[in-house]
C-alpha cells in the first residue's frame, strides 16, 4: 500500500519493476492496471510504450465509452501490460477476450478515486478472474482512509505501507487542500468540487448560521441529500441530525463551529471549509473532524482573494503546508459526469439477461432519431440526467465491506463464493 500523491513518481515506480518480472516472449496479459479515468489509462499506457521502448513489452488501453476493436487487437497481438478501467476490464473477462491466467501482477492505481468513481461492484468481480497462485500485488492511493484500507484487505495479503507524501509511515493523514473560488460563485464551485470528489460523506463549515441554511438550501436544490446543524436547532433536533450523519443515512451536513463541536465522525471522508475562519484555531477544529482513528481523510479549503491572508496566517501558525488545486471548471465537471455515467450504464447493460436485451433493440432507430435533432438531444440528456443524479446521489454508494482475513489471501480466485452484489 503506497500513499502517493499526483507528481511523486508512482507510475514510474510500478512500471519499472515490470522490465525485470514480465516475460516479452509470452504473448499473453502477464500484468494488470486499474485505473479509474480513461485519461489515467492513456496516460499510463503511454508511459510504459516509453519506458518499454526496446523490450519487445506491448501495451493496451482498456476503458469504457468507446469501441471495442483495438482492444480486441491489442489482446490477439498479446500485450503484456493490459492498463485500464474496472468495467470494461470486466467485460472483457466476461466474454473471454481477455484471461489473467498467467498474471504475475496487480496495481490499483488511485483506489480512492476508483471508490468515488463507482468501481468497487466491478473490482471485486474482477477478482474472481485471479489466477490461483500468488500474484505481485500493489496499491496506490493520495490517501488512506478506512474505506480504502478495507479495500486493500479484501485484495492484497498483509499488505506493508510506505508513505511517499509525508515523513511518516502511518496511514493517519489529513491532506490540507485549498481552492481559490470566485467570490460571487462560490456556491456553485462547492457544487462542482462535490461532484469531482465525489465524497461518500462530509461536513462543511461555514462562520454564520445564515450562510449555514444558504449553503444547505443550495445543495438541496441541486438534489443533494444535505441538512444543517446550527445552535437555533434544540438539542433533541441536533442529536437527530447528528445521528443520521453517524449513520450514513446524512451525506452532507452542514454546520457552524458552535454546532459541530464534540462531533465524532471515525471514518468522515471529507471536511469542507466554505468559509476560512476568522481565528486560526478554528481551522485546526474544523480540519480534525477528519482523519480521526488511524485513517485519513481530506480538508478542503474554498478561499476568495479576501480570505487567503487567513489562509497564509493558518499555515504560518501550525506550519501547514497547503495544496493548492484549480477550481473544477465545467466541462471537468462533464468528464467526470459522463465517465461515472458510463461506469453505471455499462454495469446495468452487463446485467441484463438475453430477452432484456432483445426488448430494449426496439429502442434503436428511435435513440437514433432523437441524437439528430437539438430537442432530441435535451431529451436524451434529461434523461442521463436523471439516471446518473438518482444512481449517484439518491441511491446508496457501495460499501467496502470489511474483508475476512482468512480469506484475504493475495491473487487468490475467489471463484466459487457466490457472485457478489451490485
Amino acid at each position: 500500500m503506497v500513499q502517493a500523491r499526483t507528481g511523486s513518481g508512482k507510475t514510474g515506480a510500478f512500471l519499472l519493476p515490470m522490465l525485470e518480472l514480465l516475460d516479452a516472449g509470452q504473448k499473453q496479459a502477464q500484468a494488470l492496471v486499474l485505473v479509474p479515468t480513461r485519461e489515467l489509462a492513456k496516460q499510463v499506457a503511454d508511459d510504459a510504450e516509453l519506458l518499454f521502448r526496446g523490450s519487445g513489452l506491448q501495451t493496451v488501453s482498456v476503458y469504457g465509452g468507446v469501441g471495442y476493436g483495438p482492444q480486441m487487437d491489442g489482446f490477439q497481438r498479446g500485450a503484456q501490460l493490459v492498463v485500464g478501467t474496472p468495467g470494461r476490464v470486466l467485460d472483457h473477462l466476461i466474454k473471454r477476450n481477455l484471461k489473467l491466467d498467467p498474471l504475475k501482477m496487480l496495481v490499483f492505481d488511485e483506489a480512492d478515486r476508483m471508490l468515488s468513481m463507482g468501481f468497487y461492484p466491478d473490482m471485486l468481480e474482477v477478482k474472481s478472474f485471479l489466477p490461483k497462485t500468488g500474484i505481485h500485488g500493489f496499491m496506490f492511493s493520495a490517501t488512506f482512509p478506512a474505506n480504502v484500507q478495507r479495500l486493500a484487505a479484501r485484495f492484497l495479503d498483509e499488505p506493508d505501507f510506505l508513505s511517499l507524501s509525508r515523513d511518516h509511515v502511518h496511514v493517519t493523514d489529513v491532506a490540507h487542500v485549498s481552492i481559490k473560488v470566485p467570490r460571487m460563485d462560490k456556491d456553485r464551485a462547492l457544487v462542482r468540487i462535490i461532484e469531482v470528489e465525489n465524497p461518500e460523506q462530509a461536513l462543511i463549515f461555514c462562520n454564520t448560521k445564515a450562510r449555514v441554511n444558504y449553503v444547505t438550501t443550495v445543495l438541496r436544490r441541486f438534489g443533494y441529500n444535505a441538512d444543517e446543524l446550527s445552535s437555533d436547532l434544540s438539542q433533541k433536533a441536533r442529536e437527530k441530525v447528528f445521528s443520521r450523519l453517524k449513520s450514513g443515512e446524512l451525506r452532507f451536513l452542514v454546520a457552524t463551529d458552535v454546532a459541530a463541536r464534540g462531533l465524532d465522525i471515525p471514518e468522515l471522508p471529507y471536511v469542507f471549509i466554505y468559509e476560512a475562519p476568522d481565528d486560526p484555531e478554528l481551522y485546526i477544529h474544523r480540519a480534525g473532524r477528519t482523519g480521526r482513528a488511524g485513517a485519513s481523510g481530506v480538508a478542503m479549503t474554498l478561499y476568495t482573494m479576501l480570505e487567503k491572508r487567513e489562509l497564509i496566517r493558518i499555515g504560518a501558525m501550525y506550519k501547514i503546508t497547503f495544496e493548492e488545486r484549480d477550481m473544477p471548471t465545467d466541462e471537468d465537471v462533464a468528464n467526470t459526469v459522463s465517465q461515472r455515467l458510463t461506469v453505471h450504464l455499462e454495469a446495468q447493460l452487463r446485467d441484463r439477461d438475453k430477452l432484456k436485451t432483445e426488448r430494449m433493440q426496439r429502442l434503436v432507430p428511435f435513440a437514433k432519431e432523437l441524437a439528430e435533432s437539438e430537442e432530441g438531444l435535451q431529451l436524451i440528456a434529461m434523461l442521463m440526467d436523471d439516471t446518473y443524479h438518482q444512481a449517484i446521489h439518491q441511491g446508496t454508494a457501495p460499501k467496502v465491506e470489511d474483508s475476512n482475513p482468512s480469506a484475504g489471501n493475495k491473487g487468490r480466485s475467489s471463484r466459487g463464493q457466490g457472485k457478489p452484489r451490485r
